[in-house]
């Protein structure tokens, strides 16, 4: 981590030294961030707790007890944040910028560590614009709930940070954008977990369409999202090894909307996803068929209905307020065995109350989330969850901010 904090700063130093020189401009930002939390329950999650999802199933011991009916929680101050924003000399007649933002989150179950969360340069001619590095998937886009929990509203909003190559065109009112998406952090799930291999092995990134109006105080827009994994590129059938060419594609779509005032900030998004688990959503797919010879295997996605609301008021006292529901539709082909995140999950709700006070440089707040999960067997006739039962977490969250 020394290592990195030492380049971070010698790179921060050349570049104010490099802009008084050559007509670059740079802007140092960042944030000191604590978070307190408490959960009734043990909870599908990252980061030991600070990325929350949903609630676990019950598992019975001996006696019958539930394993996961024990309450947890922790304090961390893993997002704090640094970054610089640069503006550059025009190339021929384009605006040139670009963006470097770390924390130290680290990845997986190493934490303390220096992680990348934003790098990217932009070419900006006026309407077309392109960028070229790691920033908000698309999906994530514009429209994102403004609540406490750093799940960003996960797993009813998609949340993932993706290297990408995106073009921006605005036309009046209306911006229209073209991605092309591969994965670093945030990974498919598949065969072998979640992993980098199948979206590299598939030779085809993500591919996301979208359109927005943005009008005075209002955004809405629609995009969707094609995701196409190769999940195996070898199988084996009694001790023998075959090469087998397996692909998996899949469309999801979104539509949001977003009205803000100075008082007022209302938020709404709904995902008719596929194959999302990438952007820390629920969902995958199911074996459909395997050849007897070779064992290739071909497959179906499950589809997942995802929405949210949510609704801020106020200036230094905000009170808000956050309500969240994913539903599993199943898939269109009878399927054996599912590959994913949440898979033997019928249906999520989720509700937040929480109120912050802002004030210039700092927010303090606290929240409360109350989140159910339904747990089922599949049937695998149609990919569907029944004989549902369901479990739920009490959370709270207490957050100190300081920016800069």
């Amino acid at each position: 981590m020394r290592k990195y904090s030492f380049l971070f700063t010698f790179l921060l130093l050349s570049a104010s030294s490099y802009a008084q020189k050559k007509d670059f401009n740079y802007k140092f930002y960042g944030q000191v961030r604590t978070d307190l939390y408490y959960n009734s329950r043990a909870n599908e999650e990252t980061v030991d707790g600070l990325f929350y999802m949903y609630p676990k199933d019950k598992v019975y011991d001996a006696d019958g007890k539930d394993l996961n009916a024990k309450a947890n929680g922790s304090f961390y101050t893993l997002y704090t944040r640094l970054g610089v924003d640069i503006q550059g000399p025009k190339l021929g007649k384009a605006k040139t910028s670009a963006k470097v933002e770390m924390d130290f989150r680290g990845s997986g179950t190493t934490f303390s560590t220096v992680r990348l969360r934003h790098a990217y340069l932009n070419l900006d001619w006026g309407k077309p614009s392109l960028l070229l590095g790691q920033t908000w998937h698309p999906l994530y886009g514009e429209v994102a709930p403004q609540i406490l929990n750093l799940n960003m509203g996960a797993p009813f909003q998609p949340f993932s940070r993706a290297p990408q190559i995106r073009f921006n065109y605005k036309a009046g009112d209306v911006q229209l954008m073209g991605a092309a998406i591969w994965q670093s952090q945030y990974l498919s799930q598949g065969p072998e977990g979640k992993s980098q291999k199948y979206i590299k092995e598939s030779c085809i990134p993500e591919i996301y369409i979208g359109a927005n109006y943005k009008g005075s105080n209002w955004l809405v827009g629609a995009g969707i999202e094609m995701v196409s994994l190769t999940p195996r590129t070898q199988s084996i059938v009694e001790d023998k090894v075959y090469k087998v060419d397996e692909r998996i594609t899949s469309l999801s779509y979104d539509v949001h909307i977003k009205y803000t005032s100075p008082l007022w900030y209302v938020a709404a998004k709904s995902i008719l996803g596929s194959n999302l688990t990438q952007a820390s959503m629920l969902g995958g797919y199911g074996i459909k068929s395997i050849d007897q010879h070779t064992g290739e295997q071909s497959y179906s996605p499950n589809r997942n209905s995802s929405s949210w609301l949510n609704i801020v008021y106020g200036k230094k006292w905000k009170p808000a307020v956050f309500v969240g529901y994913m539903k599993n539709l199943g898939t269109s082909d009878e399927v054996s065995q599912m590959y994913g995140t949440g898979t033997n999950v019928d249906q999520l709700a989720s509700a937040s109350a929480e109120l912050t006070y802002n004030a210039p440089h700092w927010k303090l707040g606290l929240e409360y989330n109350f989140t159910s999960a339904w747990y089922g067997s599949m049937n695998k006739a149609n990919g569907k969850i029944v004989d549902t039962h369901s479990v739920s977490n009490n959370r709270l969250v207490a957050t100190a901010l300081f920016t800069f």
